[in-house]
């Protein structure tokens, strides 16, 4: 549920409890996903500059990187628990993403949404190369996922509850972001599962073939 859909979206922001989890990891170390990074200088100050005029709502997380989640993999190198994310099928992953990886592109990007949990830039796929991306990987491996897909770059998990009213108000007062994210490669990452806020660390590289990188549209 989304804070933009005024009918069904949620009532107000979902704190997140930040903790250690091991209920959850159970003792497992590194958790597995598919990202597409952001290295974009303006990109990347526009986060910087939201995050900041959020700073009163959303928990600080200058560790992780900003980057778009594709696909959510597992616990890394794991193989006993239904989560977890064997590495055998992260080598069929690699072999499927590499023969239909594309070109570079360029994803349009929207005025900031929110889900109940966390502030979020969306992230369009007019051309369905984000759909193409999780297939390929869906083929290799089944995805750990509790929601449906939905392309966003996070901006912060909410650190107090407030109405959804209050969320309405403050995403739209916030100038909308740089017109596209340019996607020049496909990453498989890992992040220390007992902190949710940790570095990721890139394990494996998918690199787009260079084009004219434009944005995407549905014409």
């Amino acid at each position: 549920m989304l804070f933009s859909d005024p009918i069904a979206g949620p009532a107000e922001t979902l704190v997140a409890d930040l903790r250690d989890y091991p209920e959850w990891h159970r003792g497992r170390h590194r958790y597995g996903v598919w990202v597409a990074p952001i290295d974009d200088p303006v990109l990347l100050d526009y986060i910087g500059v939201v995050r900041s005029q959020l700073a009163d709502l959303i928990h600080p997380s200058p560790r992780r990187q900003p980057h778009l989640t594709i696909f959510v993999c597992g616990f890394h190198g794991a193989g006993e628990w239904d989560d977890d994310f064997p590495l055998h099928r992260l080598d069929r992953q690699m072999a499927l993403l590499q023969a239909r990886a594309e070109a570079a592109c360029a994803l349009p990007l929207a005025r900031l949404d929110s889900f109940a949990s966390a502030a979020f830039i969306p992230v369009g796929d007019p051309m369905g190369r984000l759909a193409r991306w999780r297939q390929a990987l869906g083929e290799g491996s089944r995805e750990i996922r509790q929601a449906p897909y939905v392309a966003h770059i996070t901006l912060g998990l909410y650190r107090q509850c407030v109405p959804a009213q209050v969320i309405r108000q403050r995403l739209g007062e916030v100038a909308p972001p740089p017109s596209a994210l340019n996607v020049t490669e496909l990453q498989y990452v890992t992040y220390d599962a007992r902190d949710q806020f940790g570095s990721l660390d890139c394990l494996r590289r998918v690199a787009l073939e260079p084009a004219s990188v434009t944005v995407d549209s549905a014409r």
